[in-house]
């Protein structure tokens, strides 16, 4: 049953992308994309049953992937897009403004939950996701996930201006302002601290994260400036500064690219760099490759790079000309459900690129770099580095293909559409069949984003322009506490102890990278191993104490992690056994 059902999928799903255009294909998708993702907002949609008002579902999807819980960055991600369309007036229906009023709400509870990443004043805004009955998760999970309060508060922040220019400024100031000072303050307090990725599974410096916190800390000045909240702005404009100037890092020179994370052992070819570009959009900035918009010289490289990265490990992708619109995953090395093309990272692909367009025409230019040259040059073997006005041939000859190439990834996207419209998370790499978590909410405003940049609709700015990157770095520890670790154990020749936890004072659970304590006497075969490490104040941290003989790790302290949080200041002394 389950196999002749793929089979009827795969040609109706075939003949939806051969019988039309790709305007056919946007005029049935977004409404059925925007219905959908409705439908996953609790309470009323009708597939977020036990849903609290204003939460986002990731997904219905219960076992083979369970998704049904919400995430902070997923639900930050799906409400800017319905913030947009309300305050752009492309959806101005009360329906859609009580949702937004219910995810502030909402937000405001989770806010101060205590869970495993801490308190609200202690790391906690880091916790991925929650129970849709606003309840903590706390089984193990990739914690913590730093874009989330980033991104709430670009969010909010988009919806605090609008309601600034429509006479409604004292709810910002006493609804919307302490939500967001709470996650910004967070960011500029942890931006330079590790923390997994928006794919969950590499604890390091994330490109995606990065750009969020960014942005999030730039449009924080701004609104703490309109509404008075001026003893912030000093802070966040530093750790704005700090950030842009960090974000440069991720740049890899010699290949062209922006290596998305600074762990996991990966490429660094990522979805996470197009999406850091396509939700950094500000098109008075121009084509600014400091703050990678889409049209800036770096952040074309990067498109090129990583739409190349999949033209060979998937199936589908077979026999399609290099300068043609592929399906992309999230990386080339992915092993999640094997590796699939993801609806969302295919759509980003395109997404760029209609804003990149935009930014063109309003310009009536574009340029082409050495940097960008690579990329262009899949549209005309001939041209060279320069600036073309709107009015020449290359131009016109540029652009147009350019569209075409971003419409394929749209077209790619249809071809594994099913008939209902429905998206699920991935589509299959050898036939295009759905894979993965049904009905991904995330994949729907994708969706609808790339359909709105293909009109040319521009969000709101942010405060890209003109910005200027510090010539120095400076990396923001903030305030640290001595915690004095003493372990008392039986140990043989050659043996020593390390400790190791889930922060970056702890090694972000490296063994490789553990630090290793001191001994000295203590009983007889016992001794007490010590060390004294620099830690971050009022935050909570998961540790162990681990054992290694001539350096090759020989065992783990038994489950479950140790945990501590850490007092404002001062030194504490702990003192424990071998478990």
């Amino acid at each position: 049953m389950h196999s002749a059902w793929l089979v009827v999928l795969t040609f109706c799903a075939t003949v939806l992308a051969q019988s039309g255009s790709i305007e056919d294909y946007i005029n049935s998708e977004a409404p059925i994309s925007k219905a959908n993702l409705l439908a996953n907002i609790g309470p009323n949609g009708s597939r977020s049953s036990g849903a609290k008002a204003g939460l986002v579902i990731a997904s219905p999807s219960t076992s083979d992937p369970d998704y049904l819980f919400t995430w902070t960055r997923d639900s930050a991600l799906v409400f800017k897009s319905l913030i947009d369309q309300y305050t752009l007036s492309e959806d101005t229906s009360s329906s859609l403004r009580s949702s937004i009023d219910d995810y502030v709400a909402a937000q405001t509870v989770l806010q101060q939950l205590t869970n495993p990443s801490g308190t609200v004043s202690t790391g906690g805004l880091g916790e991925p996701k929650f129970n849709i009955n606003l309840t903590t998760f706390t089984d193990g999970w990739g914690r913590p996930q730093r874009d989330g309060p980033g991104l709430r508060a670009i969010a909010l922040i988009t919806y605090a201006n609008w309601l600034i220019d429509n006479s409604n400024a004292s709810y910002v100031t006493n609804t919307l302002w302490p939500v967001i000072k709470l996650d910004l303050d967070y960011t500029a307090k942890y931006w330079n601290q590790s923390g997994f990725d928006l794919w969950e599974e590499v604890s390091s410096r994330s490109f995606f994260t990065t750009a969020a916190q960014h942005r999030s800390l730039r449009q924080g000045v701004t609104l703490a400036s309109k509404i008075g909240q001026t003893s912030v702005i000093s802070e966040y404009t530093t750790q704005a500064n700090n950030l842009l100037c960090f974000l440069q890092s991720y740049w890899n020179p010699t290949d062209n690219y922006v290596t998305s994370n600074t762990g996991g052992g990966r490429s660094g070819k990522d979805a996470n760099s197009v999406l850091a570009s396509i939700h950094s959009f500000d098109a008075s900035a121009g084509c600014d490759a400091r703050t990678f918009q889409p049209c800036s010289d770096k952040a074309l490289a990067n498109h090129k790079v990583y739409v190349d990265a999949f033209r060979t490990i998937y199936s589908i992708n077979n026999a399609t000309a290099d300068n043609k619109a592929v399906a992309t995953g999230r990386y080339p090395e992915d092993v999640y459900y094997d590796g699939q093309p993801w609806y969302l990272a295919t759509a980003a692909a395109a997404e760029q690129l209609y804003n990149a367009l935009t930014v063109w025409t309003a310009q009536e230019s574009l340029e082409v770099t050495s940097t960008s040259l690579a990329f262009f040059c899949q549209f005309s073997s001939s041209v060279q580095t320069g600036t073309y006005a709107a009015s020449s041939s290359t131009f016109t000859t540029l652009t147009t293909a350019i569209k075409a190439y971003a419409d394929g990834f749209i077209l790619v996207n249809a071809k594994y559409t099913p008939a209902d419209g429905s998206l699920a998370e991935q589509f299959h790499k050898d036939d295009g069949h759905p894979l993965s978590a049904k009905h991904l909410t995330w994949s729907y405003p994708a969706t609808l984003t790339a359909f709105a940049a293909r009109k040319g609709v521009v969000p709101a700015g942010w405060g890209a322009k003109d910005l200027a990157v510090p010539s120095v770095c400076e990396s923001n520890l903030g305030p640290q506490v001595t915690m004095s670790f003493n372990l008392i154990a039986s140990t043989v020749k050659n043996e020593k102890i390390s400790i190791v936890g889930s922060i970056d004072a702890l090694s972000n659970w490296s063994p490789d990278d553990a630090h290793t304590l001191k001994s000295s006497p203590y009983l007889l075969n016992y001794s007490i191993w010590n060390i004294n490490l620099k830690i971050p104040a009022s935050t909570r941290f998961e540790y162990k104490f681990i054992r290694k003989v001539n350096g090759t790790l020989t065992a783990w302290e038994s489950d479950p992690n140790r945990s501590y949080e850490t007092p404002a200041k001062g030194i504490k002394v702990l003192v424990q056994n071998w478990r």
